[in-house]
């Protein structure tokens, strides 16, 4: 017997949301990839470390978001609390992993595809691993071609926004590329919930265990959401961030056989002069009598 699947229960509501979570987090991860180019060591580490959980957490916020709007007419959903929570936790770590290897790399080459590919398979892992944390009377089946194509806008799309990282052109790019990345995930999330069909064991007997997607709300708002509104924060008064300008070219910094130098600018010692020498008059000589 199968079910009938309704993806959109509240109209555009939870997809616009969804998409504007997306976009949240895909802009302070792309912002802060950007700003880590700009420095070198510990604070690189830092930076990339802070954007690869900002865009974990707002695709996992956006996933959980567009899933409040799914049910299924016949059956009851519950979630599952620690495989949701764990495909929050492989999204950070595989995200993470993608941005490291463009961050320290750059974004160009072998490097960016690697990067890609992985940031890409992140986003998929997630987005099924969260499927797989449901609970209904009833089996999910997958069309395979509907996957696979899900997973390579995942991929694509993940690879796009970290060359756009890569770029440092200023924030009016990295707000149009998290728009595209937001977009892109949101395809992709919705993609992938084409190719599902509920097959059900028949009619309900009882109610399966675990919580609702109500309940899994609160939590869910709360944790990530105020993490994002910290990393925003952290975003705004980054002084070479609000001034939009790096103190010097990102390809000067840690290039193969040159030391890393500090990228601080020097506040308050004015640039050094020198002295202007007088230049003396040039004296003929007279000639000399043999």
């Amino acid at each position: 017997m199968q079910g009938t699947v309704d993806g959109f229960t509240y109209g555009l509501v939870t997809p616009l949301v969804a998409y504007f979570m997306a976009c949240l987090g895909g802009a302070l991860g792309l912002r802060c990839t950007t700003r880590s180019i700009l420095v070198a060591g510990t604070w690189r580490a830092g930076w990339l470390a802070l954007g690869s959980v900002a865009i974990a957490s707002g695709i996992w916020t956006m996933h959980f978001i567009a899933m409040m709007g799914f049910t299924v007419e016949e059956t009851p959903i519950h979630y599952d609390k620690p495989t949701t929570f764990a495909s929050l936790g492989v999204a950070v770590v595989m995200v993470g992993a993608g941005i490291f290897i463009v961050g320290c790399r750059g974004a160009t080459g072998a490097a960016l595809f690697t990067g890609g590919t992985v940031t890409g398979l992140g986003v998929a892992s997630m987005h099924y691993l969260g499927m797989a944390g449901m609970r209904l009377n009833g089996k999910l089946e997958y069309n395979t071609l509907t996957v696979s194509a899900s997973v390579v806008i995942a991929v694509v799309a993940a690879t796009a926004a970290l060359w756009a990282a890569g770029q440092v052109r200023g924030f009016l790019w990295s707000v149009g590329a998290s728009l595209v990345m937001g977009l892109a995930v949101s395809g992709m999330h919705y993609m992938g919930m084409a190719a599902l069909s509920v097959h059900l064991h028949g009619p309900a007997d009882g109610t399966p265990s675990g919580d609702s997607a109500a309940a899994l709300i609160a939590p869910m708002m709360i944790g990530p959401v105020v993490f994002l509104c910290l990393a925003g924060a952290v975003v705004m008064f980054d002084p070479l961030m609000v001034l939009d300008k790096p103190a010097r070219r990102p390809a000067e910094i840690d290039r193969p056989g040159v030391p890393a130098r500090s990228v601080a600018p020097r506040i308050g010692r004015p640039p050094a002069v020198r002295p202007v020498r007088e230049r003396r008059p040039h004296r003929s000589r007279a000639p000399q009598s043999r």
